[in-house]
């Protein structure tokens, strides 16, 4: 069975305006992502709605648990903003038994050329393969329990809750 992989936006798929400076979203950067890995593993992306998390609503985050829920797979990737992936993570994380889900973002964006995003992407992926049914965030090489991590806007990584 396919691996499912739910995008929500975040920084990982924002795109930059030379003219305004401004960063937008245009459409997820996935499929060519995975292209480039040379990923031979079988997934299905879904676009469920492409957000900054700073303006993800819990409406937002009802939409993303429906979805999981509601897809026949069971090891399902999910791309959102680092912002506040920690709440979103937080909000499935109770309410999902029977799947292993993985939240994972990026802190630079991937039309950028340097992301971080290629990797996170990569180690979700695996993370979501290998682990047993729950809730997950997966950051720069580092695993993190739903209700164990949180963002360090100081240093810009994500680290266990003191």
């Amino acid at each position: 069975m396919a691996l499912r992989i739910f995008v929500t936006g975040g920084t990982f798929d924002k795109e930059y305006n030379e003219l305004t400076g401004e960063l937008f979203f245009k459409k997820t950067h996935l499929q060519e992502i995975l292209k480039q890995g040379r990923c031979r593993l079988p997934v299905k992306i879904t676009t469920l709605m492409l957000k900054d998390s700073l303006f993800m609503t819990e409406a937002d985050r009802k939409i993303i648990l429906k979805a999981v829920q509601n897809c026949k797979e069971t090891e399902i990737v999910i791309t959102h903003g680092t912002d506040t992936m920690e709440k979103t993570a937080m909000f499935l994380g109770g309410k999902i038994k029977n799947k292993t889900v993985v939240l994972t973002g990026a802190m630079i964006p991937y039309k950028f050329g340097s992301s971080d995003g290629i990797f996170n992407l990569s180690s979700a992926l695996s993370f979501a393969q290998a682990l047993p049914y729950g809730t997950f965030v997966a950051m720069n090489g580092k695993l993190f329990p739903f209700d164990n991590v949180t963002k360090n806007r100081k240093l810009g990584v994500f680290e266990n809750k003191k």
